[in-house]
């Protein structure tokens, strides 16, 4: 029997310091676990890391990065582009093979609750992990950032977290640990600065405002332009052909261009149509780096 596989994505508030970045994916080796990404944004002011292997091992290596992300990063000196609360500010787990997204959601638990034990650091549980309904969405969760939900949790109980507290950690914040299904992030950026025009297209495709399932959607400025940042959380639901054919619709109607599309992390081959448009416009994108299966055959070398 084939053993199971789990992923895990860890979102840190760092995108700045290579050195940090570095010592953080360096805590993470753990026996048994592959490391398939790892990159950092300057704008965002963010870097995520892609382990995978048998959940146990994923579990300890993620509560690790959590320990020396608080080590290292200073939420009251931070700042970003995006939204966080935490220095480790999103954990998922995802299933690969041989386990389901239940199991996932009680490894979430497990990591939650070693996360707080070893380092007092809360955590609130989302997604499939979540224990109140009102959390299940990653933006409510993260609502205020940690400079409002610091505060928040001092006057309204409903804010505080699901593991420790009631306090957020002083200068780690929370970390919001769940699980989900595989996770695309998709960036695409336009030729323009036009940052009105970009977030009111966001607005018109997220599903949080009625537009596409499956689709979280921001427009930011990244790099000196203006970036649609989406995260599709259920490609089968909105393949991203249908996404990219709606963002050229409505940049059209606003008289805007798009420059090019970028890939935070990795993408299942499910999800990949090689003679699309929007694989087509792809800044840098080589199969070998990006595509989740075959990066499994061969990992990346753990930094020292």
């Amino acid at each position: 029997m084939t053993e199971p596989i789990v992923e895990c994505v860890p979102n840190f508030s760092e995108g700045l310091d290579e050195k940090r970045v570095r010592a953080i994916v360096a805590a993470m080796r753990v026996d048994g676990v592959r490391l398939l990404d790892w990159s950092m944004d300057s704008d965002h002011n963010r870097s995520v890391v892609t382990v995978a292997g048998p959940p146990a091992a994923v579990v300890e290596s993620a509560v690790r990065a959590a320990g020396k992300a608080a080590e290292l990063i200073d939420l009251t000196r931070q700042k970003g582009e995006h939204p966080r609360v935490g220095a480790a500010d999103v954990i998922p787990f995802v299933p690969v093979a041989g386990i389901k997204l239940e199991q996932c959601a009680l490894l979430a638990r497990q990591a939650g609750l070693e996360i707080w034990r070893r380092y007092g650091i809360p955590v609130y549980f989302y997604e499939a992990a979540a224990s109140r309904p009102d959390r299940a969405k990653l933006e409510d969760v993260r609502h205020g950032q940690f400079e409002g939900l610091r505060e928040a949790v001092r006057k309204d109980a409903s804010r505080r977290p699901d593991v420790g507290g009631p306090d957020l950690h002083p200068t780690a914040g929370a970390s919001i640990v769940g699980a989900r299904k595989f996770l695309i992030a998709y960036n695409i950026y336009f030729d323009s600065t036009d940052l009105t025009a970009v977030r009111a297209i966001a607005k018109e495709v997220r599903a949080s405002s009625g537009g596409l399932k499956g689709v979280k959607a921001l427009g930011l400025m990244a790099h000196g332009r203006a970036q649609l940042s989406m995260n599709i959380t259920d490609f089968e639901l909105t393949p991203i052909p249908v996404l990219y054919d709606r963002i050229s619709a409505l940049a059209t109607r606003s008289g805007l261009k798009l420059a090019e599309g970028e890939l935070i992390g990795l993408i299942p081959e499910a999800a990949c149509e090689r003679q699309s448009e929007w694989m087509r416009q792809l800044h840098g994108f080589e199969a070998a780096a990006r595509i989740l299966e075959q990066r499994l055959e061969a990992p990346l070398v753990w930094p020292e």
